[in-house]
Order: structure tokens, then sequence, then C-alpha cells
């Protein structure tokens, strides 16, 4: 396992190891969605991680898809995450957070009854959200207007600002999982014309303006980007994923991101393929792989080069000391898929840490 534990240079840092946390929706934001002091034990617990990337965040008001998800728009988020960062680092870890808007997974009833966008009036579909009057069917997006689009671009930039504020060490941009950036990017998604669809070029557009915008802000080698080109979660596909993300690793050598970190699999196995293959023969930055690694698995991959790093999801979860445990060869916790999303300390902060 010595490859795991190994320093890494994560552009303008260093990780000391190379078991990252991958983001995680907790929803254990307050009901205005504020980070809340319980969110701050929750991540100070797992500082030991190489770098801790924070669940999915709201860039901007009015895009809330989980109930009780964080943002970063507000003062009041600002300052409960700087609880947390202050946390994180007084036990001598790192944190990035991950700015994310919903798109076509929000819902009215989350957002004060606005109607939520995306690419193309596609809604969701075999699903259901979670709302305040319990699960509810995904409704129909208003397709967003080519001129609103840099107002999405500027939301990003200002999450970017108040993440600076708020005292992480950089940003994850979500493009994934079908939430607005992916949306433009995958054609199943995207049925758009003009300069924000069709072509990979047009499809990608957002993606790289955000991608500027929040460079801008803190400099690339601080910014991750986070990609799911096969992952069917939330209705999305692609007809040709493996294209779609050879060309976007390629054309992401321009930014000289902190990294790239790039979901290899499918949660529901509608799609299959080999992603990271083509994204390591062409990205010559930071890779960071995950979905589904055993730390040997993820030491193989790191130590024959075709990977940098893995982000651990559940397994941090339930283990907020994963790199100790793998480190000594230690049994992990179980997690507890019922307490993922309830509130309270609950299968949050009292998974126990591995005794002496």
């Amino acid at each position: 396992m010595t490859t795991l534990f190994s320093p890494l240079k994560l552009g303008a840092l260093t990780a000391p190891n190379r078991i990252f946390m991958a983001p995680l929706t907790r929803c254990r934001a307050d009901a205005e969605h504020v980070p809340t002091a319980l969110m701050s034990e929750y991540y100070a617990q797992r500082a030991t991680a190489g770098l801790i990337i924070a669940e999915a965040t709201m860039a901007m008001e009015n895009n809330s898809a989980f109930w009780r998800e964080p943002g970063i728009h507000s003062p009041a988020q600002v300052a409960g995450w700087k609880r947390t960062t202050d946390s994180v680092h007084a036990a001598g870890g790192r944190i990035f957070l991950q700015i994310w808007h919903g798109g076509r997974a929000c819902h009215p009833l989350l957002n004060g009854g606005a109607q939520p966008v995306a690419p193309s009036a596609i809604a969701i579909t075999g699903d259901e959200v979670l709302t305040p009057q319990g699960k509810q069917p995904y409704v129909i997006p208003r397709e967003l207007r080519d001129d609103e689009l840099p107002g999405i671009v500027a939301g990003f930039r200002k999450a970017a600002e108040n993440a600076q504020a708020a005292g992480f060490d950089g940003v994850e941009v979500h493009g994934a999982n079908g939430y607005l950036l992916d949306e433009f990017l995958r054609d199943g998604a995207n049925k758009r014309s003009g300069p924000y669809g069709g072509s990979l070029e047009n499809r990608a557009r957002l993606l790289f303006e955000v991608i500027t915008a929040v460079s801008g802000v803190w400099g690339s080698n601080r910014v991750g980007l986070r990609l799911s080109p096969l992952n069917s979660y939330n209705s999305m596909i692609d007809s040709d994923p493996i294209g779609l993300v050879t060309w976007l690793a390629e054309r992401l050598n321009d930014f000289a991101l902190a990294y790239l970190h790039v979901m290899r699999a499918d949660f529901f196995r509608q799609q299959s393929g080999d992603v990271l293959t083509p994204v390591r023969a062409n990205y010559q930055g930071t890779l960071i792989g995950n979905m589904g690694y055993t730390a040997s698995e993820a030491a193989q991959a790191i130590g024959e080069g075709r990977l940098d790093a893995v982000a651990f999801g559940t397994g941090f979860l339930a283990n907020p000391d994963l790199p100790a445990r793998i480190q000594a060869g230690a049994a992990l916790n179980k997690p507890n898929p019922g307490t993922f999303y309830t509130p309270g300390p609950e299968g949050y902060t009292d998974y126990p840490a591995m005794t002496a």
C-alpha cells in the first residue's frame, strides 16, 4: 500500500497521501442551506484524507435538488463553511468545495415555486425527488436562453469568490451526475441548437466558460473538475461517452487544472466502457479515479501509473480514519444507507474510529 501514502503535488498544494474523500451529499445543512456545526465535526473527523472534496454546494440560490444540501451564496452560508474549513485546517487537513448547479434535478417545491432550468425541456424520468411534501416526480424544466448563460457563469464566479472567503483550499467544478453542466455536455439531455448545442465544442462551451471564470478567481492550480461520462443517474446518456471524454481530456489540458476527477462507471450499469484509459492517454495533468475502488485496487492503479489518486466515497462516509485503517490493514466499518440523508449525528458523526 506504500503508493497510497506517497505525497502528491496537486496544483498549488501538496496532498500527504493519495486517499481522497469524494464529495458526498449528506443533507445535514439547515433549512436555509447553511452548513451546521455538525458538518464541521464530520469533516474534521476525516481530515487525514489526502484531500477532502466537500459535498455538492449550491453556487446560486433557487437551485436546490436535495432539500437540505448546503449553499455558498449567502453570508450565513459562507460563515457556516468557514467554521468547517477552520476545523479541518486545525486538524491538519485540506479541503476543496464542490460548486454546483442542480439544473433539471431541481424541483419547484424546493425553490419557492421556481421552475428548474436545463439545456433542453426534457424531464428526469424513472425517479422522484425528496421534498418537504414527500417524494415527488421531477418536472419538465425550462430551456435556458443563450442570453441567460452569462448569468450562470457569473453565479459560479461568485461562488468561487465566496469559497475563498470561507477559507477553502480550492474548488471543484461539478460537471457530473446529470446536473446542469453535465446536462449541457451530454447529447441525451442537450438537444438545443445554437452556440451551446450540437457539436462537442458547443456542448462543452458552458463548462469551459465556468472553468475560465472560476480559475480567474482562484488560479487554475486550485480548481478541479469532476466528470461522469458513463453514469446514467438522473436519466443521463450520451451517444458516444468514450468519444466525449476523450475529446474533453485533450481540451482540458488548456486549463492547467489542479486535477481531473473521473467517475469510471455507471451506478445503474446501463452504460459500460473504459473511460479512464483514454483520459490518461490524452490528459496531461493529475487524474483522480472514483467509484468502487478497494484499497488494493487503488494502490495497484496508482503504482502502475493509471491514476494519481483515488477518491473514496462510502469508505470515508463510514470510516473517518480511513487512511489509518488502510495502512494498518484493519477492518472497515460498514455504511448504513438508511442514514445517508437523514438529519442528525446518527450515521454521520458516530461511526467509530479504529481502536489502538
